[in-house]
């Protein structure tokens, strides 16, 4: 078992996808704080995409819904809590979170989750919360430029967002 934040047993699963690191780095502090596993998400073509490209292709991910996935291991049923992040991509959480949720279906578990962004979060919590209808949403975030911010400053948001996990 993984210890609590708090001091509870719990174990718990961090979940994400990245494309420019802030969610990756978002999810990397939180392992570090909760003692997580972590489960990084990867598309099948992962070609490096830089500026307009990166633009483009990422719109072409919401288009297309749910990209394939290379594969990962992950059991929802092994964990008391699973949080979940992902990049907001045309005010949604990225495609390929989809794609992760419907191959791995999570009910009845409580969850936390957390989108990047730089500036543009729109719809992005209120989507991702529809998607996990049958879960208990304890807590949600969102990170505005997290490889931007200065890291003594992400790490407290982090730090008083995690705290109050039950």
């Amino acid at each position: 078992m993984k210890k609590h934040y708090k001091g509870a047993i719990m174990k718990t699963a961090v979940v994400f996808y990245s494309l420019d690191g802030n969610c990756d780095l978002v999810a990397k502090e939180i392992k570090s704080l909760l003692n997580a596993d972590l489960i990084q998400l990867h598309t099948k073509n992962e070609k490096n995409r830089r500026g307009i490209i990166k633009f483009f292709w990422a719109i072409g991910m919401v288009l297309k819904k749910k990209p394939p996935l290379k594969p990962y291991t992950f059991d929802p049923s092994a964990y008391d809590l699973i949080i979940i992040g992902a990049p907001v991509w045309a005010s949604s959480p990225a495609s390929p979170l989809r794609t992760f949720l419907s191959e791995t279906p999570i009910t009845g578990k409580k969850t936390a989750i957390f989108v990047c962004h730089a500036g543009g979060m729109g719809y992005g919590l209120e989507k991702f919360r529809a998607m996990l209808t049958g879960n208990t949403i304890i807590a949600e975030a969102d990170f505005l430029n997290a490889v931007k911010t200065n890291k003594d400053e992400l790490k407290q948001q982090i730090e008083n967002w995690v705290k109050d996990f039950k």
